[in-house]
């Protein structure tokens, strides 16, 4: 077996492609990376997008005709860390009721990493985004950002989750959010870390 075939048979993206029959998705996914199409994506970007297609390739195969905006708002109640478990069963057990699998579905999303093995290692594609590079360095803050949060929602669900458990407190099934806010002076406006960074800023700026 070739470098290349044994290349091919692990990975992942290539895999899904073929299972749900995303015709044109390397080529895709290459051109939103590279910034061969009118828009340039990140990694993270770039595993939304795919897994937005995997998912809507997927209804589409139990004949579930979502609305316009449904597939993205669906991917985010099932991925997003701040959506509540109750909000989250309720959207499993609507995907089951249209015939989905959504354990074998959860498997088949990827991750940024695996989007990076992927065009690197199996198309070949280089893409080495300058360190000055100012879309590189907010997407760097968004992750330093989000990583703190996770952890503290972490470590607050194991220390309640123990204090609970040795009848220290009461409390039934809960969920933790860490909702950091940004507040302007100059104007009051409130913004996630995620929304500021996206708008580029607050708005009384621009």
């Amino acid at each position: 077996m070739s470098k290349n075939d044994s290349r091919k048979k692990t990975s992942k993206v290539e895999r899904v492609i073929r299972t749900y029959e995303l015709n044109d998705m390397g080529e895709t996914l290459e051109a939103y990376w590279t910034g061969e199409a009118e828009e340039q994506y990140s990694l993270r970007d770039l595993a939304d997008f795919f897994n937005q297609e995997v998912l809507a390739a997927e209804l589409d195969r139990n004949n579930a005709s979502p609305l316009e905006g449904e597939v993205e708002n669906t991917y985010r109640l099932l991925t997003d860390e701040t959506v509540s478990s109750g909000v989250k069963t309720e959207t499993e057990n609507s995907l089951a009721r249209n015939g989905i699998d959504v354990e074998n579905l959860r498997k088949d999303f990827v991750s940024h990493q695996a989007i990076y093995t992927y065009l690197t290692k199996y198309r070949d594609v280089s893409h080495e985004p300058k360190e000055d590079d100012p879309q590189t360095q907010i997407e760097k803050g968004a992750d330093t950002v989000r990583r703190l949060q996770n952890r503290t929602v972490a470590v607050a669900e194991t220390t309640l989750t123990n204090l609970r458990d040795t009848d220290r407190i009461e409390l039934a099934d809960f969920d933790v959010i860490n909702d950091v806010r940004v507040v302007c002076n100059e104007c009051g406006q409130s913004y996630s870390v995620d929304d500021l960074l996206e708008m580029g800023g607050c708005d009384c700026m621009t």
